[in-house]
């Protein structure tokens, strides 16, 4: 990925495939399990969806709700990263990632067919545009340092104090795009879903 010019790295090449094994996974598991999930959970079913139509919801209150949650994952992930399991929280992080999205989409497809797809789509809209480059920023800002710690290449040692600033830079950074996603989430999205579920 790059921004201004910049080279971010992201880890994309070699977490994509783990992002992508996951996807299938989430689609294998709700195909094989929908009887379960779709009878017995009711996720995502008719009386859910009429419930999200006539919904109030207080904007302040589901910000700092998401935000909580967003920030508290953020944060997990940097420390995380610095632990001999850093690698593994990043392979994880991607396969997890890519499971809910394949279930995510199963189970709308399943249920509701293309307008299924359509709502899915409406969903995760407009934050995800700030989502997705988020977490693959924050994948590659956790991959790199994990790397730098516990490589020998010798960069922590080379850069000394300017890397942890810039480390510390592009978690700023990355931390600004989540709060930035969670504002689209909580005031733009929920009129957008509710919009869309009043002619769906």
């Amino acid at each position: 990925m790059q921004i201004a010019g910049k080279r971010i790295p992201t880890g994309s090449r070699r977490l994509l495939p783990v992002f992508c094994i996951g996807v299938v996974a989430g689609i294998l598991i709700m195909n094989l399990g929908k009887s379960i999930f779709l009878k017995e959970t009711g996720l995502f079913d008719e009386s859910v969806l009429y419930r999200m139509k006539y919904m109030t919801l207080d904007g302040n209150a589901f910000f700092y709700y998401v935000l909580r949650k967003r920030m508290l994952a953020l944060i997990l992930a940097a420390v995380l990263a610095t632990t001999y399991l850093g690698y593994v929280i990043c392979m994880g992080t991607a396969a997890w990632c890519g499971m809910s999205a394949g279930v995510y989409l199963s189970v709308l497809f399943i249920r509701y067919g293309v307008k299924g797809l359509a709502l899915a789509l409406v969903g995760i809209f407009p934050q995800y545009l700030l989502f997705v480059p988020a977490v693959l920023m924050l994948l590659g800002w956790c991959e790199s340092l994990y790397r730098a710690i516990y490589s020998r290449s010798g960069v922590m040692e080379a850069e000394g104090r300017s890397f942890v600033i810039k480390k510390l830079g592009w978690l700023g950074a990355i931390a600004g795009t989540v709060i930035a996603g969670c504002f689209l989430e909580a005031y733009v999205n929920p009129a957008l879903l509710i919009g869309y579920l009043k002619i769906f």
